[in-house]
């Protein structure tokens, strides 16, 4: 409900230290702007960015913690996280999904061997929001799936109101979705994904 292989081996080098400030110590700066993807470490501040977005709109979360660690650990290139200066300001969970149409079974389950990425969160924290950090986050998130052999289609499901935000994403509508939570109703929506080869001449993937 929406708002790897192993490491080759490596010969050891000789590392220069670090240039020193005039002051004799050490500078330590994060990056004004990352995007990766997300750990189980990262899932207490998820959990809080969502909580406050959803918690007043629809009085539930579509993860809650434990389910966030559970997504994280089975299938955390799945998921894509922006950090501006460390901090985590907007997030994308998803796991695969092997059938046509999401069902209530989609809400919890990853099916390591489905081809549909099932978007389940987009959140963007309190203080950033309005800036179109969702939609940028998004169309990163799209271009991520490209790169990946195995995914073909991007599913999710969002109330009403959601629909002409992922609609400006390059999603389309399906229809009412099966699943439902307490007494919300969600549309169903969907976005194709191209395939592998393509993206690998076209994007560098």
């Amino acid at each position: 409900m929406s708002a790897l292989s192993a490491l080759p081996f490596l010969k050891p080098v000789h590392l220069r230290s670090p240039r020193s400030s005039p002051g004799g110590q050490r500078r330590h700066t994060l990056p004004a702007s990352e995007f990766r993807c997300l750990s189980p470490e990262d899932a207490v501040s998820v959990f809080e960015i969502e909580r406050e977005a959803f918690i007043s709109v629809s009085g539930d979360c579509p993860l809650h913690l434990d389910e966030i660690r559970h997504f994280l650990n089975l299938c955390p290139e799945l998921s894509l996280g922006w950090f501006e200066e460390g901090r985590l300001v907007a997030f994308i969970i998803g796991s695969l999904w092997d059938q046509e149409r999401l069902s209530q079974a989609a809400l919890t389950l990853h099916k390591p061997q489905g081809s549909a990425v099932h978007i389940h969160v987009l959140a963007v924290h309190r203080t950033v929001r309005q800036q179109g950090k969702g939609s940028i986050l998004m169309w990163r998130y799209l271009q991520r799936l490209r790169c990946l052999p195995f995914a073909r289609r991007a599913l999710l499901m969002c109330q009403h109101f959601l629909v002409p935000f992922y609609q400006k994403c390059g999603f389309q509508a399906l229809g009412p979705c099966q699943v439902s939570v307490g007494e919300l109703a969600f549309v169903e929506m969907q976005h194709a994904v191209r395939g592998h080869a393509f993206m690998r001449r076209n994007s560098g993937c």
